[in-house]
């Protein structure tokens, strides 16, 4: 999974920029809302996707009253009641990258239409169902606070400080499948369905959990140069300014030489 969690930290960072805009808010009220819906159960610690979907939120501080305003609204009816559903929608960018892109919508002919803009705009164009969905697994992510234990240190460590042999076998008592050196965090890798899971066991070893997600990873990246890195990013970039669209994902391969020529942005 190289390259993978240094995409999740730009992420991460670009999500806090981010959160100024209430356009963010409204898109991650509308992922709660379905979440909730779809696992039939309002509370996250019996709803894996609703747990996800309300750590991202928290990760960029959507006050808790929103949050639990996009919950009722699952369970509401009449005016109140969640009308969204879920649209995916696949194709190629430049380069021949890959494209997921996951939407909440209540007007499917809308967002078909947008969506199809961003692709058409970049020179890229929309597959069929299933077209590059092969391509991606869906795995979750746990954003961990790095702390480790040192002789050189010259300030004390946190109670919770471990060193990371001691933090390999949290993960693996926790359920992870793996996990990455992301600078200043580390991020763990685990199956989709064992995210809450992975979340409790790493918090209960007294592990600070900074945020987790569920996402999509490439099974084979795909390479590029970095002029067209750029022209793949402007793509994802456009659509997920698109008001439907919740998450983008791309087999782009996130090597050094293209994170930093997509810094250079």
């Amino acid at each position: 999974m190289s390259g993978h969690s240094k995409w999740a930290t730009t992420k991460h960072k670009k999500a806090a920029a981010d959160a100024k805009r209430s356009a963010l808010f409204s898109k991650l009220s509308r992922n709660i809302t379905v979440a909730a819906r779809v696992g039939g159960d309002p509370n996250p610690d019996n709803n894996a996707s609703l747990a996800a979907a309300v750590a991202r939120a928290r990760m960029v501080s959507m006050p808790n009253a929103k949050i639990k305003a996009a919950i009722d609204k699952a369970f509401g009816a009449g005016a109140d009641a969640a009308v969204y559903e879920e649209v995916t929608y696949e194709g190629y960018g430049p380069a021949g990258v890959a494209v997921y892109v996951e939407c909440l919508t209540d007007n499917r002919n809308r967002t078909a239409a947008d969506v199809r803009s961003a692709f058409t705009h970049a020179n890229g164009n929309l597959g069929t169902s299933g077209s590059v969905a092969f391509q991606f697994e869906r795995k979750g992510t746990v954003a961990v606070e790095k702390i480790i234990k040192s002789e050189d240190k010259k300030v004390a460590d946190r109670d919770n400080a471990v060193d990371e042999d001691e933090f390999m076998l949290v993960v693996a008592d926790a359920g992870g499948d793996d996990y990455e050196d992301a600078d200043n965090e580390w991020i763990v890798w685990c199956a989709y369905d064992q995210l809450n899971n992975v979340v409790k066991g790493l918090e209960a070893a007294g592990i600070e959990v900074k945020g987790s997600e569920l996402t999509m990873v490439p099974t084979t990246p795909t390479s590029v140069s970095p002029a067209d890195a750029k022209k793949v990013q402007r793509l994802m970039d456009r659509l997920e300014d698109l008001e439907d669209v919740q998450n983008v994902y791309s087999t782009m391969d996130l090597t050094d030489e293209v994170i930093a020529a997509l810094e250079e942005e």
